[in-house]
């Protein structure tokens, strides 16, 4: 991630499992989303994101298949298995409740 949208510990898995969950992409077009998505506010660096693809692949949240794109290039295209669909509901939880206590935090004492 950029310096400008550094972003808490283990959200860029969460943002490759949302990602995914609307349909396979191979790593340029996952990138591309988020970016997109975010409105250029999210920029997931190749250092980033295909290190965390390889956790993911490891983890068994995603699978990933040879295929050839749009431009007739041969790219891997990434896919949410059922357990990633999982993960992506725990870390949408925790994410939630953590967006939630930092609310709270930055809550000011008059407004409770």
């Amino acid at each position: 991630m950029s310096k400008k949208s550094e972003l808490l510990p283990g959200t860029l898995d969460m943002l490759i499992l949302k990602t995914l969950a609307r349909g396979p992409l191979h790593g340029y077009g996952i990138a591309l989303s988020i970016r997109r998505l975010s409105e250029d506010v999210l920029t997931v660096e190749e250092g980033s994101l295909y290190p965390a693809l390889q956790r993911l692949l490891l983890q068994g949240w995603v699978q990933a298949e040879w295929k050839m794109t749009e431009t007739n290039r041969r790219a891997r295209f990434y896919t949410l298995t059922t357990a990633g669909q999982r993960q992506l509901g725990l870390e949408l939880t925790q994410f939630a409740q953590v967006v939630a206590a930092i609310g709270r935090v930055l809550r000011d004492p008059q407004e409770a």
